[in-house]
């Protein structure tokens, strides 16, 4: 299955889901469909309801259990785990089996977001309208969702600058972005989510203004010397990677010289910006 992992919002509450490119479906978590609908304040009652309606469906020969599917999703522990999800077909039949005062508000929102993510395929302005709707509603400040926004035009300049040069594989990917970012934090993602307290999180969706702009700064000063020296292959680029994390660096100790304080900083987004919930993005940046 070739797939898309989001985590959607119904009025604030999550629901993760899974874009199947190849069926042009989307598939949602049931166990926090159910959530919304009964109102369950944790998802470990709303599994329990689900288990017991489950298992009521099944006597009955309800279809919504039987084409259920088995997906992996981002649990609250940060770790993709197999979970029980259904299409919109399945969901708006689950809703029938469900008594909710949002089932009709829920059925409006499965069909906005089927229409929003077509709309967005055809105009990419939508996608990043949607992106910032979505970072407005967890609580960032609109300085720092322009900021985001921004980092991600230039992180796509940057990987589309080293696959141009020759750079193709996945795993040097992350070990490019690793020497872009030691070599203006001092840390590589792993241990900058770490200093985090982070688990799967997007790094980025939990930096302050201030590390977003340096990193910016990083692969900004990488793509602009590719182009200028148009190196080949990853070894070039490893070398590249290091001088534009160089760069980012010296910005970096100037600011905390005249600040007397480390841009480094051990928060992440909830602590920041008082957020309730997290942006996650499957197979998005390191």
């Amino acid at each position: 299955m070739s797939e898309s992992n989001k985590i959607q919002l119904f009025e604030g509450q999550k629901i993760r889901s899974l874009w199947d490119e190849q069926k042009e479906e989307w598939f949602f978590s049931i166990v926090d469909v159910v959530a919304v609908l009964t109102d369950q304040p944790d998802t470990q009652r709303a599994r329990k309801y689900w288990n017991k309606l489950k298992e009521r469906l099944l006597k009955e020969g309800n279809q919504t259990v039987t084409n259920c599917h088995q997906l992996r999703m981002l649990a609250q522990d940060g770790k993709m785990r197999k979970t029980d999800a259904g299409t919109t077909k399945d969901i708006l039949r689950l809703i029938q089996s469900i008594p909710s005062k949002n089932a009709e508000p829920f059925k409006i929102w499965l069909a906005e977001v089927g229409n929003a993510f077509l709309n967005e395929t055809q105009n990419p302005e939508l996608t990043i309208q949607r992106a910032m709707e979505n970072y407005q509603n967890l609580g960032y400040s609109k300085e720092w969702i322009n900021a985001r926004l921004q980092s991600i035009q230039f992180r796509k300049e940057y990987t589309d600058e080293l696959k141009r040069t020759g750079v193709s594989k996945t795993g040097q990917f992350a070990a490019l972005t690793n020497e872009l970012l030691k070599g203006w934090s001092g840390k590589t993602a792993k241990e900058y989510r770490e200093f985090k307290n982070l688990k799967k999180q997007n790094l980025r969706d939990n930096m302050t203004s201030l590390e977003l702009a340096l990193n910016t700064l990083a692969e900004t000063s990488a793509t602009e010397i590719s182009r200028q020296q148009n190196p080949h292959g990853y070894q070039a680029q490893k070398k590249i990677a290091q001088t534009g994390g160089s760069i980012a660096f010296e910005a970096r100790k100037t600011i905390e010289d005249q600040t007397g304080k480390s841009i480094i900083s051990p928060l992440n987004a909830n602590q920041i910006h008082g957020r309730k919930t997290k942006v996650i993005q499957k197979g998005a940046e390191q």
